[in-house]
């Protein structure tokens, strides 16, 4: 443990690794995110923990649609290729293998094992330097089977990002 006992606690959450798609008309782009859950049933909303600064931000803001990306642990090093921001690798993109999605057109990735097109429709302003965007599932997909216990984790890739 820690001197810092909120730090310790919110450590001991255990945290998805997933690829967030944006789009904005032609403009596309692909980060990880690890601050992502479902927030409601009915209707089905999820959120994510996003950076303001992040180009992705700007993205969904313009473009009201966002695409999750769930991985199976055997497709880590896929994922890995997106964690650099678009100001450091500009280029990023063009490394993805996607199709568009049916009713968001969001771009969802072609390696992912399982995916969800969201529509924005709501966003926390917390004044941290992250913002909650709530987005509503309007489609999702299994492309290959997948138990939670499959699913890619930041443990898996000995990452953290918590606390």
């Amino acid at each position: 443990m820690s001197e810092n006992p909120i730090s310790d606690a919110l450590n001991a959450i255990p945290y998805g690794f997933y690829a967030l798609t944006s789009r904005d008309g032609d403009d596309r782009n692909v980060m990880v995110v690890n601050w992502f859950t479902q927030v409601s049933f009915e209707p089905q909303h999820v959120g994510i923990g996003l950076q303001v600064t992040s180009y992705t931000y700007g993205l969904i803001e313009k473009g009201q649609v966002f695409g999750i990306n769930v991985f199976h642990k055997d497709d880590a090093e896929v994922i890995k290729q997106f964690t650099k921001s678009r100001e450091k690798n500009p280029e990023k993109f063009e490394a993805a293998n996607y199709s568009d999605g049916e009713v968001t057109g969001v771009p969802i990735l072609d390696e992912a094992a399982a995916y969800m097109e969201c529509e924005v429709v709501g966003k926390v302003e917390t004044g941290s330097g992250h913002d909650m965007i709530v987005g509503k599932v309007v489609a999702a997909g299994l492309r290959k089977e997948l138990k939670v216990e499959d699913t890619l984790t930041l443990p898996d890739i000995g990452w953290s990002y918590a606390g």
